[in-house]
């Protein structure tokens, strides 16, 4: 009220605004301190209890659950802000090293958009981190694994072909069968696709809707490995142990370097760019700690410093 008062009283045009820029668009306040009480910073920490996820602490191991079985487990905007505030905090926990990524059930891991929701009229939108919170997002040095439980469609298949490993039950599906409602596979799934597998069968993919599975699917490079539905979520803990196993600087540091050179189409250019992350690393504890144990033949203690 404050906002629109002034906005009545006085000439707007010239005048310094502070913009808040959110998923479901941009607000301003004239000043700062009042912008953060009206829309305040939330705390990157995780909650005991959410909405539509579940999340359980396993050690160094986060575990995240989409928790809305009776839909597939889409997603709508309250589940996609619920996962990008997860995301947040689990990439600012420095006790936290790995996740993996789930859904409920064993029907969907995730069936993507909300379509009834949707259709209801009510408020649709992407929240800034994107769909699930993570195709969206820049900078991640955290490894995220999917647990593919059943269908990956649509937005499903696009938070998962943003995770950096994928573990496939032998009853997943995944497609992006956006062009048969009406829309496109715009959230990275007709960009990241065609980086994944070969760029004609993407193509079919995206333009007809084409549905593929587990075994396919790792035939092509893009799950890393199959396991029966029952034995998922340990064959998933299985690899993040492995993971685990390395020290996280020395993780992180990789998936930066690994990100960073992806950009540089020359392999020669890419070496010989200066990156601060191995600058880090070399001067880490986990350093010293990892020569220690190997001298002295011994598992290391990791600390993350």
């Amino acid at each position: 009220p404050q906002i629109l008062q002034r906005l009545l009283d006085e000439d707007p045009i010239g005048q310094r605004i502070h913009v808040k820029s959110l998923g479901y668009g941009n607000r301003f306040a004239f000043d700062h301190k009042q912008l953060r009480q009206l829309f305040p910073p939330g705390p990157k920490i995780l909650q005991d209890k959410y909405a539509h996820c579940l999340v359980e602490r396993r050690g160094n191991l986060l575990e995240v659950t989409i928790n809305r079985p009776a839909s597939r487990n889409s997603l709508h905007p309250p589940a996609n802000e619920e996962l990008g505030q997860i995301f947040d905090a689990f990439l600012a926990d420095d006790s936290l090293w790995v996740a993996i990524l789930t859904g409920a059930g064993d029907k969907a891991f995730c069936a993507g958009n909300d379509l009834m929701y949707q259709a209801s009229g009510k408020s649709i939108y992407i929240p800034k981190n994107g769909f699930g919170g993570l195709t969206r997002r820049s900078g991640r040095n955290k490894p995220v694994i999917a647990a593919v439980n059943g269908a990956a469609m649509g937005g499903g298949f696009e938070i998962a072909l943003a995770c950096d490993l994928i573990v496939a039950a032998d009853t997943a599906q995944f497609a992006l069968p956006e062009v048969r409602v009406g829309l496109a596979a715009g959230d990275g799934g007709i960009v990241r696709l065609p980086r994944h597998i070969p760029r004609k069968l993407a193509m079919e993919m995206i333009l007809t809707g084409k549905r593929i599975g587990a075994a396919e699917a790792q035939s092509l490079g893009l799950v890393n490995h199959i396991a029966p539905q029952a034995e998922l979520m340990d064959a998933a803990r299985a690899l993040a142990d492995k993971i685990l196993q390395g020290s996280p600087l020395a993780v992180q540091a990789s998936m930066e370097l690994f990100e960073n050179s992806l950009d540089t189409g020359d392999d020669f250019a890419a070496t010989r760019q200066p990156n601060k992350v191995f600058d880090k690393l070399m001067t880490s504890n986990d350093l010293f700690e990892g020569l220690a144990a190997f001298a002295e033949k011994r598992k290391p203690k990791w600390s993350g410093r």
